[in-house]
């Protein structure tokens, strides 16, 4: 984990050379799963402590139950449906979200029972989700008012274009940490005021409730619309673009500007309390404590353990996100990443971060199997891609949602150059692989730009780096070691740990600076400088080319 203190604290010395970490998120899997990891527990009498998480993904939700070294004793995960309606667009079913997540509970719930352990076993649960993701409800039935809209939906790409030129938009960066771009959840919202008429009209009758992914879980775990809590925590605030990133509290000038004045936005709350979210209302675990709530990338640099300024994670999930622990200060990038809120734990000063996030990766390996069939499960991408020396000169850009950290072209779509009668799926496997490396490549020297600090090794987590094929891809591309831990599970390992925090089953930072310490593997470069560097020109060139398919000219309704 490094040297030093693991409590968190303030880098005051910008010369310091910093060292990165990473980490992870679910899995790509298609089907639904059920793992059981350990034994039962002893019958000595002694009874162990454990603690629980949701993790509701982009295309999937599972529930996990860890012991208090972070193995997990029960799982169970289900993939649910991908809405498209239009090109561009992707929905949600929040009942289906919310169906998924209370299967697993239940699922791997009993399969903890049938282990011996009891539901009391379990001191706290917490809650890790997709970020941007947004829902919205009537206050007074509870009843979801429209799809969520998820987060890499590219129908507000008009919206964005028409915000830029309104007056105040230079000072959004400045308060808020985010640029103005298709990916949070303000134009989202802006968009359904604009074009559902239920939602106006909920707006107009002071029945408009408005939430993320967690919100809406915390509101029906917790009771619904008899007593559900309305909360949500800052790492998922800071992504909606009303929270103020210096005060994380909701700023009057942003809810103006973008014209949601009246909204029911939800009470923003410490990461990790052990009375803020209250408990499960029923079913199974009911009665159970839900004691910490992070955004899915800021669960994942918890879960790895990232507490020190300069450590960092990688999570290669449906998109892919690069997290480095700033320390208590945020910090404005100039070189195209995010300010994001990494954790802030009742009792603890909030900690920051600075984000380099990729729309498409994970979802990209979907997209050959499910819209063009190249492959039948995810895990043959890697099959494919090892039966070519390189990509006979074909570069896939997959920019299905524009291109996020650090470029922010809203007017990109995916591309694909070099395609000669040479040209087999093969390639195009082994080119889909590299797209999400050398965004990531981009990334990184970004951060190394803004932190000046060259990254030495990489740690790394989440579906596709089970392969590895792509891990001594993403090594060779960078030219630097790739790290990755045998237990990939750090995203929802970072929403019990923030649970754990809030009932005491871990006290200080120091006391988990041994979970999740073996059996790493490391990928090494092969390649040599100059053969990277002509890669990466190549791949720079394709991305320059691919702006300016969609027409920011034209209508919302003409992009509908």
């Amino acid at each position: 984990m490094g040297s030093g203190t693991s409590k968190p604290i303030k880098n005051t010395n910008g010369s310091n050379r910093l060292s990165f970490r990473t980490t992870s998120f679910p899995s790509i899997t298609t089907t639904t799963t059920k793992q059981s990891i350990v034994p039962p527990r002893p019958k000595n009498g002694e009874r162990e402590t454990f603690t629980a998480a949701i993790d509701q993904g982009t295309t999937s939700s599972r529930f996990l139950i860890f012991d208090k070294s972070g193995t997990p004793r029960a799982s169970h995960q289900v993939e649910f449906e991908q809405l498209y309606p239009h090109s561009g667009w992707i929905e949600h079913d929040p009942y289906e979200i919310l169906k998924s997540v209370n299967e697993c509970i239940e699922k791997a719930t009993k399969e903890f029972f049938d282990n011996g352990y009891e539901a009391g076993d379990i001191k706290a649960l917490g809650i890790t989700n997709q970020r941007e993701t947004t829902v919205v409800w009537d206050t007074k039935t509870g009843k979801p008012l429209y799809n969520a809209i998820v987060w890499p939906d590219t129908r507000t790409a008009r919206l964005v274009h028409e915000l830029r030129r309104k007056e105040g938009s230079e000072r959004l960066r400045q308060l808020c940490g985010l640029p103005l771009s298709t990916y949070p959840s303000s134009v989202k919202l802006v968009w359904m005021l604009r074009h559902v008429p239920a939602v106006q009209s909920a707006l107009k009758n002071d029945r408009l409730s408005f939430g993320t992914v967690d919100t809406w879980l915390l509101y029906n775990l917790t009771g619904g619309v008899k007593h559900g809590l309305h909360v949500t925590d800052p790492t998922n605030a800071s992504r909606t673009m009303f929270c103020n990133i210096n005060t994380l509290e909701y700023d009057d000038f942003l809810i103006d500007w973008f014209g949601v004045r009246g909204v029911k936005l939800p009470k923003i709350v410490p990461s990790s309390d052990p009375d803020a979210y209250g408990s499960i209302s029923d079913g199974i675990l009911a009665g159970t404590k839900i004691a910490g709530c992070l955004g899915d990338q800021s669960a994942a640099l918890v879960g790895q353990c990232a507490f020190i300024p300069g450590m960092a994670k990688n999570t290669y999930g449906t998109g892919c996100f690069l997290l480095y622990n700033t320390g208590y200060e945020p910090v404005m990038s100039e070189n195209g990443l995010l300010t994001t809120v990494a954790y802030a734990f009742k009792g603890f000063k909030p900690v920051y971060a600075l984000e380099g996030s990729i729309a498409v990766a994970g979802s990209a390996v979907k997209f050959l199997r499910d819209n063009l069939g190249l492959i039948k499960e995810s895990g043959e991408i890697g099959e494919l891609a090892v039966k070519v020396p390189d990509t006979g000169g074909v570069v896939f850009v997959t920019a299905f949602s524009g291109l996020f950290a650090p470029y922010w072209i809203d007017d990109a779509q995916g591309t694909i150059f070099g395609i000669t009668q040479y040209t087999t799926k093969e390639h195009i496997a082994r080119a889909t692989i590299e797209a999400t490396c050398y965004q990531t490549k981009a990334i990184l020297i970004a951060m190394e730009k803004d932190s000046g600090t060259a990254l030495h090794a990489l740690a790394v987590d989440g579906g596709m780096s089970n392969s590895d094929v792509c891990m001594q891809l993403q090594a060779d591309i960078m030219g630097i070691n790739v790290d990755r831990p045998k237990m990939r599970e750090t995203t929802a390992l970072g929403a019990a740990i923030a649970a754990g925090f809030a009932v005491n089953v871990w006290k200080e930072f120091d006391g988990l600076k041994d979970i999740n310490r073996d059996d790493h593997k490391t990928f090494s470069p092969t390649t040599d400088e100059g053969t990277r560097e002509k890669w990466f020109n190549l791949w720079s060139k394709a991305v320059e080319r691919s702006r300016g398919w969609v027409d920011n000219d034209a209508t919302e309704e003409d992009l509908e």
